[in-house]
Parts: structure tokens; C-alpha cells; sequence
């Protein structure tokens, strides 16, 4: 009786922190503005497009950043005062950087708290795809009031072409927004 009584209470206390801990960890993203960090034109509009759709989809207003900014225009304007008020007055509030992270599955979520305007101005060495590869990881970094909110990785692996990366991102980046961060 004994036993079954603090199997009980230690049950009843690892269910309570798993509500709790399940309840802090989600986003509750409303809207968002999607910025592709990726060198190639083509990744990066693919990126924005597929990640706006995404999040479309499941409710939250998105908006890419090739939609604010003209074509080749670098990504840190939209660090810019002026640029903060238009996207502001378009109801804009939180925004995602994405970049590939590596081609390993290796890599673990970093701990650096980058403000926003320092993770916008730092570079990306990887395209979306390169030959010979299995693996890609992406990083998502989630910004509001210019600090960091939420830092996820994506591993897409098994992929042979750049087409299979962004049918597995697609796949596996719908799962995770519809549970982490709506």
C-alpha cells in the first residue's frame, strides 16, 4: 500500500511537469515574417515561399521578406528603422530568420543568444543543396522586440537532390510549427 502510494504521488508529479513543461514550450506564433539567410536567389525564394505556405496553412499570418524587399537586396536592411514601421504597420510582430545550418546530422541547438540584428548580419557558407550529400539541417531562429524567442534544428536526411530537401523540410517543418510553435 505503501509503495503504491508514492508510485502514485511520483506519477501524479511527472504528469504535472510534463503539462506544465508541454505548455511553456510552445510558441503561440500569430504572424511572422519569413527570412530566407541563403547566398542563391532560388534557395532563398524557395525557402520563404515553402515556409510561408506552411505557416499560411495552419493560420498564422506570414509574409516572405522578398515581398519587402526587391530581388538581391541584402537582408540586413531589413534591420532599419524605416523598414521595422512598414513591417510593423503590416501587422508583422515576430520574425524568422532560416538558413542551413551544416550537412551533418551532428549538429545540436546552439546556445548563443544572438540579438536580432546580429544574427540578421551574420552570413550563411551553405546552399540549400550540395551533391554528394545525405543530410541537411536547417536552423530556425524565432525573433520579437529584437530577442531571440526560440532556436529549433531541422534535420531532413536521406536526401539525393535539391527537390527530396525541400519535400523533406516541407514534410517535417509541418509537424513541428503545427506543435511548437502555433
Amino acid at each position: 500500500m505503501k509503495y503504491s502510494r508514492i508510485l502514485f504521488a511520483t506519477l501524479f508529479v511527472f504528469i504535472a511537469q510534463n503539462k506544465i513543461h508541454s505548455q511553456t514550450k510552445t510558441l503561440g506564433l500569430k504572424n511572422v515574417l519569413v527570412i530566407g539567410q541563403l547566398d542563391k536567389p532560388e534557395d532563398r525564394y524557395s525557402m520563404e515561399i515553402n515556409v510561408t505556405e506552411i505557416f499560411t496553412d495552419l493560420g498564422i499570418k506570414a509574409i516572405p521578406s522578398l515581398n519587402m524587399l526587391k530581388l538581391g537586396t541584402d537582408a540586413t536592411l531589413i534591420a532599419t528603422d524605416s523598414m521595422k514601421q512598414l513591417i510593423t504597420a503590416k501587422g508583422i510582430d515576430t520574425y524568422l530568420l532560416v538558413s542551413v545550418r551544416g550537412y551533418d546530422k551532428t549538429f545540436k541547438a546552439t546556445s548563443m543568444n544572438d540579438d536580432f540584428n546580429t544574427a540578421l548580419g551574420a552570413g550563411n557558407l551553405f546552399p540549400l543543396y550540395r551533391d554528394e550529400i545525405v543530410s541537411v539541417s536547417f536552423e530556425f531562429k524565432f525573433f520579437r522586440n529584437g530577442a531571440m524567442l526560440q532556436y529549433d534544428i531541422i534535420k531532413c536526411g536521406n536526401v539525393s537532390n535539391r527537390d527530396a530537401v525541400i519535400k523533406k523540410l516541407r514534410k517535417q517543418l509541418r509537424k513541428i510549427a503545427a506543435k511548437k510553435w502555433k
